[in-house]
């Protein structure tokens, strides 16, 4: 029985929605209160175990590199003013059994063909895919509950949440029946179908753990939605082969690909921040509870 030691991060994306802030900085390496997006993603993936991060990166992406490299000059500097605390969280920012892998994707296009990049560095083994810009905050993390899904069934799955369904053009939607709790057999899956199209409202949010029979489909598959090889196109076919399974994580999602979600993650987690937490609700309760804020109904 094969376990997932390997996680791959598609980081080559533009990052065009937040715009002028990802004209030279990666989208992923925007910060949810201190730390950025990609990090939450890389100790989600360590916390369920993996040790091998794979990040598919492009030409502008070397601050995805630098962050997690190490930082001699500023550790340093640290140390020697007493700032102890800050040189703990910078040492500790993965395990040392983790390794990260850099893998340069010349080409935008698509998820799909973001994947297929990793192959190299995969192998034929069992491996997640994570989406840093969903960021889920759930106990355990997601994809260490995908990946206890994964050593009980041995089969790919997608991770899926109700999405209204007037939004499933911004999905990948499945069809699934159910097997357990939480857990459902997916009989078809499509990529952003419109909402009178779309088999259900189950859409794919943003985690998946797949077998490495997904990559010989990877190379065989048309590009589809958007003029690009959708990961989703290829997940169709390898359902014609394999079990494919829907998990309905536990958690909440935070799509800080759009400026509402990040927004509302920047909040949530500033409000359980170990050190400003406190300060910070406080403050949004002076600010809310100003009645002329929001007029005299409130």
């Amino acid at each position: 029985m094969k376990t997932v030691t390997k996680a791959v991060f598609p980081a080559a994306g533009m990052g065009t929605r937040f715009l002028p802030a990802t004209k030279a900085n990666p989208k992923e390496m925007l910060p949810i209160v201190d730390k950025p997006l990609i990090q939450y993603a890389a100790e989600e993936a360590a916390a369920a175990g993996i040790t091998d991060l794979i990040f598919i990166i492009g030409r502008t992406k070397r601050a995805i590199a630098d962050h997690f490299d190490k930082a001699y000059e500023l550790e340093v500097e640290l140390e020697t003013r007493g700032k102890l605390k800050a040189l703990e969280s910078l040492r500790g920012m993965l395990p040392v059994n983790v390794n990260c892998i850099y893998i340069r994707q010349a080409e935008a296009l698509g998820l799909g063909h973001a994947v297929l990049c990793a192959q190299p560095a995969v192998n034929d083994e069992p491996f997640a895919v994570i989406l840093a810009d969903d960021l889920i905050d759930g106990e355990p993390g997601v994809t260490k509950q995908m990946c206890d899904m994964y050593n009980y069934y041995q089969c790919s799955l997608v991770g899926v949440q109700p999405v209204d369904p007037s939004e499933t053009g911004s999905y990948g939607i499945v069809a699934a029946e159910p097997m357990g709790e939480r857990v459902s057999r997916v009989t078809q899956i499509v990529e952003k179908p419109k909402p009178a199209e779309a088999p259900s409202n189950l859409g794919v949010v943003g985690r998946y753990v797949l077998t490495p029979r997904i990559f010989h489909h990877l190379r065989h598959i048309e590009r589809g939605s958007g003029g690009e090889l959708q990961l989703t196109d290829a997940i169709a076919a390898l359902l014609r082969e394999q079990q494919v399974l829907a998990y309905e994580f536990e958690g909440v999602r935070y799509d800080c690909g759009s400026k509402l979600g990040y927004l509302e993650a920047t909040v949530e987690y500033a409000l359980k921040h170990e050190e400003l937490g406190d300060e910070f609700r406080r403050y949004m309760e002076r600010r809310f509870c100003r009645a002329p804020a929001f007029g005299p109904d409130v």
